[in-house]
């Protein structure tokens, strides 16, 4: 996916960079952030996206399940943003795009670890935002809704996904060129005085109530 994906940016006459990093791991993020540097010079842009879960109920998750979560998709957040981040502030300018979730703000059955993660990926984006504004760097996060994928697509033809969509207003699940859009408005100057804001791209799941 990373090639065809480099290959069609490539085609539009952009230049790419494919380097595998791991976000468990902070030398692997600072020679990634390296490289960027020696390739283009600087970095403008950095989305975290890196995320996993895991269904199980809370009173039979130990110590180091919970922990893989967090690791991943808190601790490798924080850690991005941090090696990112300095050069970032050293140029004046950056625009940070974290992935959120709709868990961020409201509970789902069996995930507390996943729950309690994204919540506090929701607290850093607003936190960074708020340290880093005078040095000309926005931290938004962006919660898409459910977005069918080859990882959550058997899932979803469940009853769990049947209830997901009957709280969806819009009666349908997104597509991720639906949740694109909000990464680059938050990556253009269009967001120039947007952050610490978490875009909730859900078909209207979290304001909804009652849908019938």
């Amino acid at each position: 996916m990373v090639d065809a994906t480099a290959s069609q940016i490539e085609a539009l006459g952009r230049r790419t960079l494919r380097v595998c990093s791991d976000v468990l791991v902070r030398e692997s993020l600072e020679q990634l952030h390296q490289a960027v540097l020696e390739a283009f010079g600087k970095v403008d842009i950095l989305v975290n996206a890196a995320g996993i879960t895991r269904r199980i109920p809370t009173l039979d998750c130990d110590e180091p399940t919970w922990r893989s979560i967090m690791n991943v998709n808190l601790n490798g957040t924080m850690r991005t943003c941090q090696i990112f981040g300095r050069s970032m502030i050293q140029a004046g300018y950056g625009r940070i795009i974290n992935i959120a979730s709709l868990a961020t703000f409201v509970a789902f059955h069996e995930v507390a670890p996943y729950g309690a993660s994204k919540a506090a990926v929701g607290a850093l984006t607003r936190s960074l935002a708020v340290e880093w504004a005078s040095h000309g760097i926005t931290v938004n996060a962006i919660a898409p809704g459910i977005i069918p994928t080859d990882l959550n697509r058997a899932l979803l033809e469940t009853g769990r996904g049947k209830e997901l969509l009957l709280r969806t207003p819009m009666a349908r699940f997104g597509t991720a060129d639906e949740v694109a859009g909000a990464a680059v408005y938050f990556a253009s100057e269009t967001s120039s005085f947007t952050t610490g804001q978490i875009l909730a791209v859900d078909g209207g799941f979290l304001a909804s109530g009652v849908n019938q």
